[in-house]
Order: C-alpha cells, then structure tokens, then sequence
C-alpha cells in the first residue's frame, strides 16, 4: 500500500489539515490513529534546532546527520501515531493531536515521539489526519499501518524510530 493523501483518504482518514490551520475541535474525541504527511511541494529542510518542547529540560533535537539517515525519500507520510483511549476513557485523538501540536510549538509536554518532525523548516505546513477506531483496534492498527509502510518503503517513516507492537489497549 502506497501511503499518500488518496490511499489514507481510502482508508478511512480524514482532517488533512495543516498544523498552522488546525482547528482543535474538528478533531474527534475517539480513539484512533493518525499520520503526519508532507505537503506538496515542500522541500525538506532541517533546522540546527528543535522547535519541540524540552519536556522534563530534554533537548529534542537531533545532528543533522542523524535527521539525513532517517529521512525516508518519497515519502508523503513521515510519521504514525496513536491514541488510545486512556485510563479514562476521556484521552482520544484530539487531547493527543493537542499534545502534539503544543510539542511542536515548544510547550515541554510529554509527546517525545514524532520528535524529529519538529526540527524540519516548515513544520506547521506539514498536514495531519486521522482515523476513528474502536479503542481496542488501536494499537494493532498502529502497528499495522507502521508495518505496511515499511514493507513499501524498506523502512519506517521518518518520524518513527521505533516500531510499534500490539499490547493490551
């Protein structure tokens, strides 16, 4: 499966807004996933530093040469993530899609994965989507999508150092 707008578009995925227009509350609240893409036409540019939060006085940021080895060439989507419902019951796709953003705009919360997302020039361009699941489907599906892309693009995305395991929601 190829990972670009009209296959997520497919799949279920919807949103693709920037996080420079994103409004909070078209997010839905349920459990799901949700992919990070490169907008057409933007060339991928790395800045010397993060514009993440330093949660708990942790740098994000990566050399350079780091940020080069794990960029994935062709690739729309450069990161997929998750969120679960939480313990109760009330975390969901737009307090997660929140935490991110705010990260990405230096607030020092705790969404140290997709890092590497926030020391590209023109981070708030970069689109998010996303996918309502039920909470039980989420952490297989996280998986799943990671590991569909590694099998077309020989790696994971950008974004994700780690590959995803199914666990308990």
């Amino acid at each position: 499966m190829d990972f670009d707008v009209q296959t997520l578009t497919a799949a279920g995925f919807t949103g693709f807004r920037s996080f420079a227009e994103l409004e909070l509350n078209e997010i839905p609240q349920a459990p799901g996933i949700y992919a990070v893409l490169m907008p057409e036409g933007l060339t991928p540019r790395f800045l010397a530093g993060s514009t993440g939060g330093h949660f708990k006085g942790k740098d994000p940021s990566l050399p350079q040469a780091a940020l080069s080895a794990e960029w994935v060439a062709g690739a729309e989507v450069l990161y997929i993530g998750k969120a679960g419902a939480g313990r109760t019951g009330k975390r969901g796709l737009r307090k997660r899609i929140q935490e991110f953003a705010d990260f990405g705009r230096g607030v020092p919360v705790g969404h140290w994965g997709g890092r590497l997302l926030w020391q590209l020039a023109d981070s708030q361009a970069l689109m998010v989507a996303w996918k309502e699941l039920s909470p039980e489907l989420v952490n297989a599906a996280e998986a799943r999508y990671q590991e569909d892309f590694r099998a077309f693009h020989g790696r994971l995305p950008f974004a994700n150092l780690v590959q995803a395991r199914i666990t308990a929601n």
